[in-house]
């Protein structure tokens, strides 16, 4: 497999190959296959606790090294996807299960083990329909994990349990003006559970080093979002804290540019399917709140696994498709 030009500084050896491979799981979460956004990526969580920075990176290490013993496809394990479930996993489990434990640092480490084989299931599964496994891994597992953490009293931090029945929207639905900007970036922060706006900034940050195209793609995406969660009537909290807005953001970059190519019809498909993303958030924090209510990227995968399907049924969607090797910084990486 052809490697990238924009990490060269990783080309002296074997050992070096090995960390851009790594360094692209944290960025394969937003679905680029680019070593110097993954930097970036860590970079970002650091900024907002160096814990989480270190629980994503080891994440995704534990979770490549799991499918290189187990010898997973060279081409998968090169490219990150062996590692972005697992990055993801870990971070979870930090953010919602204390990172300061032990038992999270050992709970993480099992689970990413675990993501290795989930990931191979996952992906045998869905070859059947050529689709791609997405985060489908990790929200079974942070799904798995976070029902069942409050009956273990070594995993669950809290004194309580965080279960809450349904209930129906209050407050204001109107955003202040001031608190748009934040939202705009707390959108593509809180795919990686954080609710700091520069997190946000500096995630958009490394999309744009990897591709224009990919940060135009997902800021148009935190944008659909916004406006569909206020159409919606969305309590302003909730679209001002970005957790209605951003699987809108994973959305909008597989329909456009990932798995379809980037055309004018594909980025309004993009756009339809980020509002409707938003508009199964609630639904799925609705399903999952016996455990806390925590919606994960599920909406992202229902959706866009949905959407896939669909587009085959739609010729002017599906007529070409990318250009670039997917190998090559800012470019979609394989779908199986």
């Amino acid at each position: 497999m052809r490697r990238s030009g924009g990490v060269r500084w990783w080309r002296g050896g074997r050992g070096a190959g090995s960390g851009a491979s790594l360094l692209r799981g944290p960025a394969q979460v937003m679905l680029l296959a680019d070593a110097r956004t993954g930097a970036v990526f860590c970079l970002a969580l650091c900024a907002a606790d160096w814990r989480y920075g270190a629980y994503a990176l080891g994440g995704a290490a534990v979770g490549t090294g799991t499918a290189r013993l187990l010898h997973v496809a060279p081409d998968r394990v090169e490219s990150g996807l062996e590692g972005f479930n697992s990055c993801l996993l870990a971070l979870c489990f930090a953010v919602f299960l204390d990172a300061g434990r032990l038992s999270t640092v050992l709970l993480a480490a099992v689970g990413c083990a675990v993501s290795a084989v989930v990931t191979a299931a996952v992906v045998r599964l869905l070859r059947v329909w050529h689709l791609p496994p997405l985060t489908l891994p990790y929200c079974l597992l942070a799904s798995a994990v976070t029902v069942a953490a409050p009956a273990f009293r070594r995993i669950w931090p809290h004194d309580g349990s965080l279960a809450a029945l349904p209930r129906a929207a209050s407050g204001p639905t109107a955003p202040h003006l001031g608190d748009l900007g934040p939202a705009f970036f707390r959108n593509v922060s809180q795919v990686f559970f954080l609710d700091e706006w520069y997190v946000g900034a500096l995630l958009l940050a490394g999309l744009f080093l990897a591709s224009r195209r990919a940060g135009l793609t997902a800021c148009a995406g935190s944008a659909a979002g916004t406006l569909t969660a206020w159409a919606l009537g969305a309590p302003a909290a909730r679209i001002a804290d970005g957790t209605l807005g951003c699987n809108a953001v994973l959305v909008a970059l597989a329909l456009c540019g990932v798995f379809l190519a980037a055309t004018p019809a594909t980025l309004l498909y993009a756009l339809l399917g980020a509002a409707t993303a938003t508009a199964v958030t609630p639904a799925a924090a609705h399903l999952f709140a016996p455990s806390g209510g925590h919606a994960f990227t599920w909406p992202f995968v229902l959706t866009t696994l949905g959407f896939l399907a669909a587009a085959r049924s739609f010729p002017r969607l599906t007529s070409r498709t990318p250009a670039a090797p997917a190998s090559r910084p800012g470019t979609p990486a394989p779908t199986s």
